[in-house]
């Protein structure tokens, strides 16, 4: 193993370690926002809504997210829509980690025992006061950890992007195996630095759970 070459290129993996970082928190905000829109169409009394919803999770999560990245990257100037590599990933792996988490809201949603918001309306509080004050803080608690999982999921999911030349972790160790032909202790430091930030995150859900069940 070549040490000494693991510790020159070391500081470039870490700027594409931000890269991933920075592409991963964009992505999860957009993912949690279509996964919110997603369980609230699903939940929605209204069919067309309902149809909307499930057309959205069927679509992305019955084709493989790379083929989404390639339609969007590549296939998008042909109908107008001119991204970069970058705005690429976030948009794309952000509306597919999006199709993985309706139903986790929406089952925390229904779990919720059904009198607690017929208590609530009952005091007064208009539907949507009740959802927001007494349902939702409840089913946020069964949130946190599914949700974790897919955050765990969406940050390793985001080597896929190296695939439409975003520089971050995935694209920066193949970039270098192409001029030192060292796959080993390139993939390893690329490894080593996913799992430091999955570790970070999983600390984080699991701090946000422990709070969430106290209150």
């Amino acid at each position: 193993m070549d040490f000494e070459l693991m510790q020159k290129v070391y500081p470039f993996f870490l700027e594409a370690a931000w890269v991933t970082i920075l592409l991963s928190v964009l992505t999860a905000i957009l993912g949690l926002t279509c996964g919110a829109l997603g369980a609230a169409a699903r939940l929605s009394r209204f069919w067309l809504l309902r149809f909307i919803g499930a057309a959205y999770v069927s679509l992305f999560r019955g084709t493989p997210a790379l083929i989404q990245l390639f339609i969007l990257y590549f296939g998008g100037p042909q109908i107008g829509i001119q991204l970069d590599a970058f705005e690429a990933g976030v948009i794309g792996l952000g509306v597919n980690v999006g199709a993985y988490m309706p139903e986790t809201m929406r089952g925390a949603i229904i779990s919720v025992d059904k009198g607690q918001g017929e208590a609530a309306r009952t005091l007064g509080m208009s539907k949507w006061q009740a959802m927001r004050n007494v349902v939702l803080p409840q089913a946020m608690r069964l949130m946190i950890r599914p949700l974790g999982v897919n955050l765990n999921t969406l940050i390793k999911s985001t080597a896929l992007v190296a695939a439409i030349s975003v520089v971050e972790l995935t694209y920066t160790a193949q970039r270098y195996i192409g001029s030192t032909y060292k796959p080993f202790e390139m993939f390893l430091i690329a490894g080593l630095l996913y799992m430091i930030i999955i570790y970070v995150v999983g600390l984080a859900v699991t701090w946000a759970d422990r709070k969430a069940r106290l209150n």
